[in-house]
């Protein structure tokens, strides 16, 4: 097994402790060398959201790829539209980003695109953050060595592999089974709580809120999610609302047009 720096040991057995306390499965050898390797290397947390298990894959979070570089005194990322591939009419977007790891770094680029044919149908209307985002994603990972692709990055989890339609894996309930064969809830009063702490805080529809939970976790209702998943999603929804809580509204307010649709 690859040795490890002494202070990333932790984070390796915290990680471990995460899956094996959460996760509905044993992992499979690759996945659990993978994750060793990506807590050994870039101390990316389960935890804290900078990892997420979809699809038997390991993908790496944009809030996740931020902390790695704030932990690596990242000098500066430079981002930029490319107007000559852009066109707003079709909600299609071209970014350019260049991380730059220290001041005389000649920096490290990332190109990141987006339309509707490759965004979720529930981020129309976003296109262009998505595109900033993923073009930010590619270059951090570039910059610090992140061989696996990023959340951000991916269109659908639906997407085509050599044997054909990956399929979805069955969520993971966050219902376990008591002695009696009733189901118990996980979750507890404590995650809720924190959930409606952040829609109170800042002022947020709590069905907006939900509607939004489900498709972030990708279940058909919020009791379905995983523990994990309803816990990124919180986090996530937490540093949005306080880093923009205008393109968090934007955001929210896009299942207002989609559930007029379906009405």
């Amino acid at each position: 097994m690859k040795s490890c720096k002494p202070k990333n040991h932790s984070v390796v057995a915290d990680n471990l402790r995460y899956v094996r306390r959460f996760a509905s499965s044993k992992l499979s050898k690759r996945l659990s060398e993978q994750l060793r390797a990506l807590s050994c290397d870039s101390e990316l947390s389960l935890r804290h959201g900078d990892l997420l298990l979809l699809n038997q894959g390991w993908y790496v979070t944009h809030a996740g790829l931020l902390r790695l570089a704030k932990r690596h005194h990242c000098a500066g990322i430079h981002v930029e539209s490319l107007p000559e591939l852009c066109n707003p009419e079709n909600a299609r977007y071209t970014f350019k980003a260049t991380v730059f790891t220290s001041p005389r770094c000649y920096g490290f680029v990332g190109y990141g695109d987006a339309d509707p044919t490759n965004v979720p149908i529930f981020l129309h209307g976003a296109e262009m953050r998505i595109a900033e985002t993923r073009a930010v994603n590619r270059a951090l990972r570039k910059a610090y060595g992140i061989g696996i692709c990023s959340f951000e990055e991916i269109g659908s989890l639906e997407r085509q592999t050599p044997d054909g339609p990956a399929r979805k894996l069955p969520p993971e309930s966050v219902n376990d089974k008591g002695s009696d064969g009733h189901e118990v809830n996980r979750n507890g009063s404590r995650v809720r709580d924190r959930l409606c702490q952040i829609i109170r805080q800042h002022k947020l529809d709590a069905e907006l809120v939900k509607s939004y939970a489900i498709d972030f976790c990708r279940t058909k209702t919020l009791r379905d999610a995983s523990r994990e998943n309803v816990e990124n999603f919180i986090t996530h929804l937490a540093d949005w609302a306080t880093k923009d809580r205008n393109a968090l509204l934007c955001q929210l307010n896009s299942y207002v047009r989609a559930n007029a649709g379906a009405a």
